[in-house]
């Protein structure tokens, strides 16, 4: 760190009073809303499967369902962000996915609901989730100045990891009241302040709005060799999504964990989310302090080193009262990690290029952990969860080794053009 560098404190400070801007507070309080609706329903859902039936692999399957599109759907996102009008996008899409817990409270008080039907309104979820996060995504550069975008995205995976708190906790509440058609009832409420947030906040675009598809397929081609010529961004993706494979699947058989390892309940399930995202606010948090012309690609490898060792470590724990502590343990890791190189990759990459740039990261995580979900699943089904699990530790390590030092020696030069 040099001489004229702000000091840790003063950096948090900077950090924190960018919540109480008018734009970008109301931004994060309307996301905080989104998000606990979501983590509500990533307790009940799972649950809800294993309650009528499900094995391992098909909530191995559910997740893939939700994060398959992902791979062929984010990189149109991506183009949408850079070329279309980012209100109408978010607005559209964000509203055909509110319909889908909604027919998912239809469907259990009409006592129709069954497995696939849950199934089939994943791909839904991960069809509209593909389209709209880029441009959800680059909201944050859009309404900061460019020195204060670290700090922003720190505030944002804030907000998210105390969703991840809260959500969880009302999910609990309502599941014990209610059962999981309040969760899902939850959600689908909690997706109109974002919807009407993301319309005001942003400004609306005078060109046309969605450009042709050859002009698509043309922007979704640049993006792809822009990223990849520049030999740090490159890097930065393939750690995203090497983690994201191995690592990501912890949460998506945490509840087969809690109920066949420990022979835990829902509570114990929605606990243990809930300690996952105190572990991701509390690596948020650090990183506010973290000054924003700091290398992040050490913190991202360190901490992607830290996440593959924790999982190790839940996959060999015997007792029920550390799993917590692992758990919070694996939360502040993945953030550090994700934020880092979310923060390294939209500080390195052009403006032209910002949503590419974010929809490969976008594809690189989710991607990673809906193929990382079935792979796992299959692996859970055939030789338990415990072992899936540790093998996946295994292989993270060796991910991580091998593409950091890549990444830490790429030359400085290539930051993506702009197009």
């Amino acid at each position: 760190m040099t001489d004229g560098a702000p000091k840790p404190e003063s950096a948090f400070r900077s950090s924190v009073n960018l919540l109480f801007t008018r734009r970008f507070g109301v931004f994060c309080l309307a996301s905080l809303l989104s998000n606990l609706g979501t983590w509500a329903q990533q307790v009940a859902q799972p649950w809800l499967l294993l309650s009528l039936g499900a094995s391992s692999m098909l909530l191995g399957l559910d997740a893939f369902a939700m994060g398959a599109p992902v791979w062929l759907l984010t990189l149109v996102g991506g183009a949408l962000a850079d070329r279309g009008d980012r209100r109408r996008v978010i607005a559209s899409f964000q509203s055909i996915q509110m319909l889908c817990p909604i027919a998912l409270v239809a469907l259990i008080l009409f006592g129709v609901i069954q497995s696939w039907m849950v199934v089939a309104l994943s791909v839904v979820v991960g069809v509209t989730d593909a389209l709209s996060m880029p441009s959800f995504q680059t909201i944050a550069p859009t309404i900061v100045d460019p020195d204060q975008l670290p700090s922003a995205l720190a505030l944002n995976a804030t907000q998210f990891n105390l969703s991840r708190i809260l959500g969880p906790a009302l999910a609990g509440v309502l599941m014990a009241s209610l059962g999981a058609v309040g969760c899902f009832a939850l959600n689908a409420a909690s997706y109109a302040p974002f919807i009407l947030v993301a319309l005001w906040i942003l400004p609306a675009r005078t060109q046309a709005a969605t450009p042709a598809n050859a002009a698509v397929r043309w922007a979704i081609l640049a993006g792809l060799r822009d990223v990849y010529a520049a030999p740090r961004l490159r890097a930065t993706i393939f750690m995203v999504f090497a983690t994201s494979l191995l690592c990501g699947p912890l949460i998506t058989f945490a509840p087969v964990l809690v109920r066949d390892a420990f022979q835990g309940d829902v509570t114990h399930f929605s606990l243990m989310i809930g300690v996952f995202g105190a572990g991701g606010l509390l690596g948020a948090i650090a990183l506010l302090g973290v000054a924003p012309g700091r290398d992040r690609r050490w913190l991202c490898v360190g901490a992607a080193a830290s996440h593959a060792t924790v999982l190790g470590f839940v996959a060999i724990d015997p007792w029920l009262w550390a799993l917590p502590i692992l758990l919070m343990l694996s939360g502040f890791s993945m953030t550090i990690a994700n934020t880092s190189a979310n923060t390294f990759l939209q500080s390195t990459s052009s403006p032209g290029l910002r949503g590419h740039t974010v929809s490969v990261y976008m594809l690189s995580m989710r991607g990673g952990v809906s193929i990382g979900s079935l792979i796992t699943g299959l692996s859970v089904h055939a030789i338990g969860v415990r072992h899936a699990l540790l093998i996946n530790a295994a292989l993270a390590l060796i991910a991580v080794a091998a593409v950091g030092r890549f990444w830490l020696r790429a030359p400085a030069a290539g930051s993506a053009p702009a197009i």
